[in-house]
């Protein structure tokens, strides 16, 4: 086991993506990580207003938010500038900033609003439009926002992973549905996360939406109140659930609400322990979530060029070829090259089919409605 190499994985996972596309806790991202200190990125303080040297750069973005200091220093040195990096909470939280300091704000770009707020992002007009040469690199599929206001980063998806070695040892298979989860031998089995704390608990309340259905004869809120029924566990946010509750790190729950790419984490950061991952993907068609995370510059920014630079920097390989190692979510530039223990990092077939209007204009009422049935 590699309970010994649980603060590193907490440091370089923390998140799907999540992704990530944000973050936890939203985000999705999903899995991703704390920022280390550096001399060039200031994590630090926030300034009371954009700062007036052209050369200076401020990127808000998530707690997860997490990339090389060699490849921000990089960026630095070739436009003789810097940047600081500075967090916001998770990323429905930096978003919230964003929108209090509309036309005057604290920082030239968001980093970090991905598909489950995008549109709430755009209605509230915080962003100024900027196509990137660098685009014709993306595949259509991750391109966010046909108005380019926003652009995409990176990818992942939402899901529940599995630890292996417990369910072998009782005897137990790997869910094939979601139906499943409501049976008795998965009572006290299952933690998620709180879709109104976290970004992967409202992913994942997505996906059930886009599983389920909302008026069937069986809807989503019926399989929340089943799961509940059978001692489901929740908890704020995804690092506590994962590294308190999951039975990979000596917890209860066998079953975790987490990310793909979480077993390939698991691989890459037990340094030899494992030749293969000792925890699984569940995946279900239309019940896990792609979660896709994007950039854009702020409007009243007074560093609009250098903005526009750092955009196409995010989408060049070489900033997009250390999103992998770092925030454990997948490059949206085609031409970037994943480690190779993203072979383990599965994509699923067919993820939930929810467009991010129907999100913006439901995501409230199903929030409050889990609420109700799940915690009251």
């Amino acid at each position: 086991m590699i309970k010994s190499t649980g603060v590193l994985f907490l440091v370089a996972l923390f998140t799907l993506l999540v992704t990530a596309c944000g973050s936890d806790d939203p985000t999705l991202v999903p899995p991703a990580t704390e920022m280390t200190e550096s001399t060039p990125i200031v994590t630090e303080g926030v300034p009371s207003a954009v700062s007036d040297d052209p050369a200076s750069l401020i990127v808000l973005t998530h707690d997860s938010f997490d990339i090389g200091e060699e490849v921000i220093a990089q960026f630095e040195e070739d436009n003789i500038a810097t940047v600081s990096i500075q967090k916001s909470g998770d990323s429905g939280e930096a978003l919230n900033r964003a929108i209090l300091e509309k036309g005057n704000p604290s920082g030239d770009l968001l980093y970090g609003v991905d598909n489950t707020f995008l549109t709430k992002a755009l209605r509230e007009d915080i962003f100024i439009k900027y196509e990137s040469s660098r685009m014709e690199d993306v595949p259509s599929q991750f391109v966010l926002d046909d108005t380019f206001h926003v652009s995409p980063v990176d990818y992942g998806y939402v899901n529940i992973n599995y630890d292996i070695a417990y369910l072998e040892e009782h005897g137990l298979t790997p869910p094939k549905t979601l139906e499943e989860l409501t049976g008795e031998e998965w009572k006290g089995r299952l933690v998620v996360q709180n879709p109104a704390t976290s970004s992967p608990g409202l992913a994942f309340l997505i996906a059930t939406v886009s599983y389920f259905g909302e008026d069937d004869d069986y809807d989503y809120l019926d399989f929340w109140a089943d799961l509940k029924e059978n001692d489901l566990v929740v908890k704020d946010g995804w690092s506590d659930a994962y590294y308190t509750n999951f039975s990979q790190y000596d917890g209860d729950q066998p079953l975790v609400l987490s990310y793909a790419t979480s077993p390939a984490a698991e691989l890459y950061f037990s340094e030899g322990a494992y030749s293969t991952p000792p925890t699984g993907n569940m995946l279900v068609d239309k019940a896990t979530f792609l979660q896709i995370e994007g950039i854009g510059i702020l409007k009243g920014t007074q560093n609009e060029k250098l903005a526009q630079k750092f955009i196409d920097f995010v989408l060049d390989t070489p900033f997009q070829e250390d999103i992998p190692a770092r925030m454990f979510v997948y490059p949206v530039n085609s031409k970037a090259v994943a480690p190779d223990f993203f072979k383990y990092a599965e994509v699923p077939t067919l993820p939930s089919d929810i467009d991010a209007d129907t999100i913006d204009e439901n995501r409230d009422e199903w929030i409050d409605s889990w609420t109700k049935v799940v915690l009251r």
